[in-house]
């Protein structure tokens, strides 16, 4: 009887330590439900700023970005992809969010040219508007979730990522913008989730319009990266979002 009680007494123990294992393993699971976004000032100080970039001039101002009213998408699981487009949080519970605009330092050319400018070609002159237009210009968005509301917009945009592949109807600004694709890239592996895509749309010449995105959670708080340079795009060259600028900006998160 005495040993018998005592196994019941050794079960009793173990089961109440698997059980306060498993309470402490199920908290940690659902520790995202208790995530605390960034107030507006937090994530002010967290964003980019002029001189965290190598090479880039760093704009804080904010003027040249549309307000979420003036973005518009008919399809609603394509909204978070309108909205990053804009700059603006792909997520409608954000409680704070701030964004600036990135642009390259435009390189100096090397050598004096050969030529006076009546002198050059068509061709000539073009390339060299080309050359002078490719600049990459990043918005950088930053956006923070009480909850689990940053894993919860950061898988909205995912899921748009897939199921808007065929391109999707936005107004941006009054003006219509023809997506007529979206496609995953190879993103950059940052913070704790990352996606990168693609965009596709028709342009009123019909000329496409490249465009190159990736979205990043770092706990509660969503950067998003939007980037455009107008003189590879008009060349079909290829390019994407700056490294320099998603590490910098990861940097400052952490």
């Amino acid at each position: 009887m005495k040993r018998s009680s005592g196994v019941r007494a050794a079960a009793t123990v173990v089961v109440s330590a698997l059980t306060l294992a498993l309470a402490t393993a199920c908290g940690g699971e659902s520790g995202s439900s208790d995530a605390k976004a960034l107030s507006a000032a937090e994530l002010k100080k967290a964003i980019i700023a002029q001189g965290d970039v190598e090479g880039y001039k760093v704009d804080a101002t904010g003027k040249r970005l549309p307000s979420k009213d003036e973005i518009k998408s008919s399809d609603e699981q394509c909204r978070p992809l309108a909205y990053t487009m804009g700059g603006l949080p792909p997520g409608e519970a954000a409680v704070s969010d701030t964004a600036v605009i990135a642009t390259q330092d435009r390189k100096k050319p090397t050598d004096k040219p050969s030529k006076s400018l009546e002198d050059l070609s068509a061709d000539e002159i073009e390339d060299s508007l080309t050359n002078a237009m490719s600049l990459d210009m990043t918005v950088v968005g930053l956006s923070s979730y009480d909850g689990s509301g940053a894993e919860d917009t950061f898988k909205s945009v995912s899921d748009a990522v897939k199921n808007c592949s065929k391109g999707f109807p936005a107004v941006m600004q009054g003006e219509e913008q023809k997506t007529t694709s979206v496609t995953e890239e190879k993103a950059s592996g940052a913070g704790d989730e990352s996606i990168a895509f693609v965009m596709k749309s028709d342009l009123e010449d019909g000329d496409v319009s490249t465009t190159h995105f990736e979205v990043v959670r770092h706990g509660s708080t969503i950067a998003t990266y939007y980037t455009m340079n107008l003189g590879l795009m008009m060349t079909d060259k290829a390019y994407d979002v700056p490294a320099t600028i998603i590490d910098a900006q990861a940097t400052k998160l952490k």
